[in-house]
């Protein structure tokens, strides 16, 4: 490759820390058939139980049985944590194809303080959404943070531009309700591969506002088949103290067919999506991190710019 050049090395006193792990994943029409599938389920289970968080979109549970059997076998897997959910309405322009957001998350490390249906109703730009987002605001007093926003959206392939952008409609009227900065959208945006022309970037509100950090760069490949190569699910996040308490590096997507050995034809019968994720810094009692270790690391500085992840 070319030569690098502009080294720096940073040599490092830091603090490890205890993880708090906040995840989105699209399950691909997750619904009885799948929650009745053992080896799907298994690994479901194994996916959901890293996270303190975790988003599921294109649930389509339309009997309620799924979600509420994908919590009895998680608990029963882990016994360390409890889990419990709290879920949108089902969603959709059409009764025949509807979708449910659904977040699963610890007892013991998070709690729900509120949660918002979103209506869809700004004026002049009305049914912005094909499945409009369901806002929750969260407590977790384990985490540098301490309280934050989470708003879900998994747009449709065919108006993914447009929808990014609404994002920042729905984020202007969450701070505007309930007076928060800490505020983090994620989920499956369909933000690359020809659903959102990178001419069209520069109008999408998310990316012209500095003040929102895309975690997930255009490089990352979100996708299970290895014929794709696609960045479409996304984590952004708006708040300086939010920011401050993400842990460096930790936003990837998880590459669950290599981490637990599958083949791609038995990751697919999962999703053909990776889930993302990001750790939040987590507080000792005096609100300090916790300080369980001391490592020296070599941060190396490259001025290259082609090997920057780029966003928007």
């Amino acid at each position: 490759g070319p030569a690098l050049y502009g080294i720096l090395v940073l040599v490092n006193v830091v603090y490890l820390h205890e993880a708090f792990r906040i995840c989105a994943f699209n399950v691909k029409s997750f619904g009885d058939s799948k929650s009745s599938d053992e080896s799907v389920m298994s690994t479901l289970i194994r996916i959901v139980s890293r996270c303190d968080v975790c988003l599921l979109q294109e649930v389509r549970d339309t009997k309620r049985r799924a979600i509420p059997s994908l919590l009895d076998a998680l608990n029963r897997f882990d016994r360390r944590h409890q889990y419990d959910y709290v879920a949108s309405e089902r969603l959709g322009r059409k009764q025949a194809y509807q979708e449910q957001y659904v977040f699963v998350y610890r007892t013991d490390s998070v709690s729900v303080r509120d949660r918002f249906q979103y209506p869809d109703t700004t004026p002049g730009d009305s049914d912005a959404f094909a499945r409009e987002p369901f806002v929750v605001w969260l407590r977790a007093p384990s985490t540098v943070a301490k309280e934050f926003v989470l708003i879900p959206q998994h747009t449709s392939p065919s108006n993914a531009t447009k929808e990014i952008d609404a994002l920042y409609d729905v984020f202007v009227e969450i701070k505007r309700r309930w007076r928060i900065e800490n505020v983090m959208l994620l989920g499956d945006f369909n933000a690359d591969c020809g659903f959102v022309a990178k001419k069209n970037w520069k109008n999408v509100r998310l990316c012209a506002d500095t003040s929102f950090l895309w975690l997930i760069g255009d490089a990352e490949d979100t996708t299970v088949k290895e014929s794709t190569h696609c960045a479409y699910d996304r984590i952004v996040v708006h708040g300086e103290s939010f920011k401050r308490a993400i842990v460096s590096d930790s936003a990837r997507a998880f590459n669950f067919a290599k981490e637990f050995l599958l083949s791609e034809e038995q990751a697919l019968l999962v999703s053909d999506h990776y889930p993302v994720e990001v750790e939040l810094k987590t507080a000792g009692a005096a609100g300090a991190t916790v300080p369980h270790l001391l490592l020296i690391t070599v941060t190396l500085l490259i001025s290259q710019l082609d090997v920057i992840p780029t966003v928007c």
